[in-house]
């Protein structure tokens, strides 16, 4: 497994591109593979500090007013407060400054809850009087291979051509060009970046921004109308152009130019996506009814979350929960499959978590998941060089990955009206979410899973590479490629 940092899980390298200027997870919850296995995970005891205000995720047994409102009130009896409720799927966010809430609200059967455990190993940042952040963990913030970026839009492309988009190799691969030629997309299509916010008035991207659909969701998880725009990463900037840069005469052109963005903000300041932030986002994009969503990162602090783990299968179930109620609600969802060059079919071990404190290495089992690409019904993306294969830092999997599209030095929009070059899963992703779009035009009545199913159907075949046994399956599905690489020309082709 490669070293692996929040940066390259959400965007690994920027290159130049220019001059420089207990209970477990029901087996009826997720798939098959989530059943506990007889080698069970190492465990990672989450030690909550009296007087710290610590976060967690509450599932409740049966989804009704009556049951919710009786989880509440023992929330309130052991000590926590309710900062959020999901009365569409059961599951409550909660605080608390007490060292016993958890054991004490467990210890309860009579409380109407499922399960609860922390969200986080660390006390919360956000919290009234606790430091505005806290030291990020070595490597955390690494940021590799920096040489520069464009400041401007150089002038002089031919025909209708944006100035940047002759470099666009991605768009080509994917035929996202000869789309264009058919359509850019459906006005009435708008694609949710949830991510680090979105730069409103970058030159390429302020026609397609819908303020009134955006939110921010790093406070605590709550979701507010402000605060949706970068403040310390340009990478949700970078994953919108991908998807709907538009075509203006500036700088580059989006798989989707015509379609329309939501920014929600679910990455903090110090770099983290927790799991009441991704809730948020996932349930704000379920709520308004926005069909299709670009997820290109994972849910810290653990690179995988374990359903044979107390503190961690809740967080996986609640996930579960609110993807499957935006499923119902008419979303699609892309995701980056990850940048660590890991198996996701064959999980043994992991170095890396808990990322926000002290990583110990661990035994992992197939109870063990990346959220949220391995979550039901989300589409799990890897990432492609521009020769059309594997990117060195892909994670892959047979019967894990779906499909496949560029994700190796890909131009996009860049924070203060710039553009760069990214490398990851996370400049995959948005390429399969501006498809999905795309077919979301042509096909206005289809469900999540029929959308899926034309993506994976229209796919490119692309069979393994000949003598390298991480690649297993066939020329039309295997480990590497999913069903194959995305094919825009085909999702406009009604």
């Amino acid at each position: 497994m490669q070293p692996s940092s929040r940066l390259t899980r959400l965007g690994l390298a920027l290159t130049a591109v220019g001059t420089l200027v207990v209970p477990v997870l029901a087996t009826s919850a997720l798939p098959a593979s989530a059943a506990v296995t007889a080698d069970p995970s190492t465990p990672v005891p989450v030690v909550a500090p009296e007087g710290a205000t610590m976060s967690y995720v509450v599932n409740v047994d049966k989804v009704n007013f009556g049951q919710i409102n009786k989880a509440e009130r023992a929330v309130k009896a052991a000590g926590g407060t309710v900062i959020q409720r999901y009365d569409e799927i059961g599951v409550l966010i909660v605080q608390s400054t007490k060292a016993s809430f958890l054991p004490t609200l467990r210890a309860d059967k009579n409380s109407a809850v499922a399960s609860a455990a922390p969200t986080r190993t660390v006390p919360v940042s956000e919290a009234p009087g606790a430091p505005a952040g806290r030291p990020v963990p070595p490597g955390h913030r690494k940021l590799a291979d920096f040489e520069g970026m464009y400041t401007g839009s150089p002038s002089g492309a031919a025909g209708n051509l944006d100035p940047m988009e002759g470099e666009q190799w991605d768009n080509v691969m994917i035929k996202a060009d000869q789309a264009h030629k058919v359509t850019d997309g459906d006005r009435k299509v708008t694609v949710a970046i949830v991510d680090s916010g979105i730069e409103a008035d970058h030159p390429d991207l302020k026609a397609n921004i819908v303020p009134s659909l955006s939110v921010n969701c790093t406070g605590s998880g709550v979701p507010s109308p402000t605060g949706w725009e970068p403040t310390a990463s340009s990478h949700g900037t970078h994953v919108a152009g991908t998807v709907a840069a538009a075509r203006n005469g500036v700088g580059i052109v989006g798989v989707a130019p015509a379609v329309k963005l939501a920014s929600v903000k679910v990455v903090n300041d110090d770099g983290f996506i927790y799991p009441e932030y991704a809730i948020c986002g996932i349930m704000w994009t379920a709520n308004k009814q926005i069909p299709v969503a670009n997820h290109s990162y994972y849910v810290d602090p653990f690179q995988f979350w374990c359903g044979d783990q107390a503190d961690q299968a809740p967080v996986l179930e609640a996930m579960r929960r609110a993807y499957a109620f935006a499923d119902k609600r008419g979303v699609v969802n892309a995701a980056a499959a990850g940048n660590s060059a890991y198996d996701l079919a064959n999980k043994t071990t992991d170095d890396e978590s808990p990322n926000d404190s002290t990583p110990i290495d661990r035994k992992i089992n197939n109870t063990c998941r990346d959220i949220p690409t391995e979550l039901p019904g989300v589409v799990t993306v890897s990432s492609l060089d521009s020769s059309g294969g594997l990117s060195s830092f892909s994670n892959y999997g047979d019967g894990v990955i779906d499909v496949s599209a560029p994700g190796r030095s890909i131009l996009s929009t860049y924070v203060g009206h710039r553009w760069a070059r990214l490398s990851g899963t996370s400049m995959a992703s948005p390429h399969v979410a501006g498809v999905l779009a795309l077919l979301k035009g042509t096909h206005p009545e289809a469900t999540p899973a029929q959308l899926v199913s034309l993506l994976k159907s229209q796919a490119q075949d692309r069979p393994c590479p000949a003598g390298d046994a991480r690649c297993t399956g066939t020329p039309q599905y295997n480990g590497f490629y999913g069903d194959g690489i995305v094919d825009a020309l085909k999702a406009v082709q009604r």
